[in-house]
């Protein structure tokens, strides 16, 4: 019995070694087909209801894609404008944070009595070489290239639904009720999460933007946006995009109130989205408890980078589901989960346990 118990978690550890490396060997094919995935999920309604219009299906689903990608690129086309002209403020925008960084580090050096802080050392031209900039705009075309497919990926998706649950239920023959129970509440997950994630974005955007507005940001809209799509990286992206954010303030201002108000208000946006918008809009529909989210989102970056960031988070709820689904592993659902009811049993042993470390404390 033993030996069974050992070779079952063997299975399991190699499964889980071979799925990371497969996992990550193949994320040039796997990342598109997974939001692929998500998109058709995200999009289906849209599909269904041209459908409900007597649409054939295959133009009903262009129409949502087209629709769709037509809201995106005029986002991005004001976005690369913005962007644009933000690249032409970088030597000034260089020149003006060495030179701060000069007079801050000769104060210092006055104020220790020694010169040992070297500015040539700290100088930005060593970090914005041309070398990275080559290599960041060749993987920024790659991954652009790679996100033309995945309308692809979605049309196909939308297209073959029938086929895909006819699939499964041949699959699935004896146990058609519970599988098609999985993968509708997967779905209602997935699309909730998407539908949902897409409100908050477009929130807290618009309340970046009027705070940067009405500071006087050049370039608002930009920096808005950006705030928002890191936001949708719990816990890391907010940190990353207020960085840049409140950086470009600080340079292009000759008073320190303006980047620690930034910061402030930047914060209070932070408080807002995860105490009162997200649980608003999103609700609990993804379910998962902040130490599952916490390394899905790390487990994603060093698999898929940026998109397995995003993308794992509702996947560990689809898992949730699946593992909920199996009375052998309905505990490690319980694990994933954020509902952590305290029985009375567990009180009252709580209460015992303290009332004996204080008999202790007193008795010494």
């Amino acid at each position: 019995m033993e030996s069974s118990r050992i070779q079952q978690i063997a299975y399991f550890l190699v499964t889980i070694v071979f799925g990371a490396i497969l996992l990550k060997e193949g994320a040039f094919l796997i990342v598109p087909l997974v939001w692929g995935v998500f998109f058709a999920f995200a999009l289906n309604p849209i599909a269904n209801w041209f459908e409900i219009k007597r649409i054939p299906r295959g133009i009903a689903i262009a129409i949502s894609i087209l629709l769709v990608t037509m809201v995106v690129v005029g986002i991005f086309y004001l976005l690369v404008n913005q962007v644009i002209g933000l690249l032409d403020e970088i030597p000034q925008i260089q020149e003006t944070l060495e030179n701060k960084l000069k007079s801050s580090i000769l104060e210092i050096n006055e104020l220790i009595g020694s010169g040992a802080i070297n500015f040539e050392s700290l100088s930005l031209s060593s970090l914005l070489n041309l070398e990275n900039i080559n290599t960041t705009i060749f993987q920024t075309g790659k991954s652009l290239t790679l996100a033309g497919i995945i309308p692809l990926y979605t049309f196909l998706l939308i297209y073959y639904k029938d086929f895909f649950v006819e699939f499964i239920l041949k699959l699935y023959a004896d146990r058609n009720d519970a599988v098609l129970t999985w993968a509708t509440d997967s779905g209602r997950v997935i699309q909730s999460y998407l539908s949902g994630m897409l409100k908050v974005t477009f929130i807290v955007s618009i309340l970046a933007g009027l705070f940067f507005f009405l500071i006087g940001v050049k370039y608002f809209i930009l920096f808005a946006a950006f705030i928002a799509i890191m936001n949708l990286i719990p816990y890391v992206g907010v940190f990353i995009s207020s960085f840049f954010a409140v950086l470009y303030i600080f340079l292009t201002t000759d008073s320190v109130t303006y980047p620690i108000i930034a910061i402030a208000v930047l914060w209070g946006i932070q408080l807002l989205e995860n105490n009162i918008i997200t649980p608003l809009v999103v609700g609990s529909q993804v379910k998962v408890n902040a130490l599952a989210v916490l390394l899905a989102i790390l487990i994603g970056g060093w698999l898929w980078g940026i998109s397995g960031m995003i993308l794992f988070i509702p996947l560990v709820g689809v898992l949730k589901i699946s593992l909920e689904k199996s009375s052998d592993m309905s505990a490690f659902a319980y694990l994933l989960g954020d509902d952590v009811p305290i029985s009375e049993k567990n009180e009252n042993y709580w209460k015992a346990f303290r009332r004996k470390i204080a008999k202790k404390k007193s008795n010494s």
